[in-house]
């Protein structure tokens, strides 16, 4: 195998939906090690989203307003893209939301709440796919990645309708692997219990006694799961239409 001439993604484009989040951020960061020029696709404060992008590193970063539930402003973010990019290669979905509701309590799982986790974890990242798919095919070598959870295949999460959403976007992830071949890949990352504030109310004693059941005995970071759709990018290019489980073991139970 010859030594690389240049960064594994120069002269690509990548749009990070909910990429002043944790993961979405330390997703930009890894991505643009590598040579792309990052889009970050914010809900609410550009300014914020614009100032973000330029301490990535390297050069052509920037970002675009567009929330995950507004399907226009999605299609016009792709035409926002399509103008000052001029391409689109690689579309990584980390926005999302939840609520801690106990999987017994079936009456605080109310209508309303169902209806806004599947907005943000399934019919948002799906949008966002269906917005860009055009400029991803343009590419010919497009990829989709899309930031889910063990919770799809555990049941054990945050609350019974953000799990059921979770295996909603790993079956539109195999349903879309075939359906966007071979123009586009897509490639779900599956994370475990992440140090992050994406869940609210928990704390430190929480996340340690989550780290004693995991198999390597931690929690993982936003780097683990950055690293991993980094793969998806640069070296995992014989693979789609699957989810890859980053979870530090999480998903074989506890110990």
């Amino acid at each position: 195998m010859s030594e690389p001439t240049s960064l594994p993604l120069e002269g690509q484009v990548a749009i990070i939906a909910g990429g002043r989040g944790g993961i979405g951020y330390a997703t930009a960061k890894r991505l643009a090690f590598a040579g792309a020029q990052i889009v970050l696709l914010d809900r609410s404060d550009l300014a914020a989203a614009e100032a973000r992008a330029k301490e990535l590193p390297g050069k052509g970063h920037g970002a675009v307003l567009a929330s995950i539930d507004d399907s226009a402003a999605l299609q016009r973010a792709a035409a926002e893209v399509g103008s000052r990019w001029g391409r689109s290669d690689i579309l990584v979905n980390a926005a999302g939301m939840t609520k801690p509701v106990a999987h017994k309590d079936l009456d605080a799982l109310d209508d309303a709440l169902i209806d806004q986790i599947f907005v943000a974890n399934w019919r948002g990242p799906f949008a966002t796919i269906r917005a860009f798919t055009p400029l991803l095919r343009a590419s010919g070598n497009g990829l989709i990645v899309n930031i889910s959870s063990i919770a799809a295949t555990t049941g054990i999460g945050s609350n019974l309708a953000y799990c059921a959403a979770k295996a909603g976007l790993d079956v539109l992830a195999t349903s879309l692997g075939r359906a966007l071949a071979p123009e586009i890949r897509v490639i779900n990352v599956s994370p475990g219990i992440v140090d992050t504030t994406f869940v609210p109310g928990r704390d430190q004693a929480w996340s340690d006694k989550q780290a004693a059941t995991t198999p390597l005995k931690r929690i993982g970071s936003t780097d683990d799961i950055a690293a991993a759709v980094e793969a998806c990018a640069t070296t995992l290019k014989f693979v789609t239409g699957t989810t890859i489980q980053v979870d530090g073991g999480r998903h074989l139970g506890t110990f």
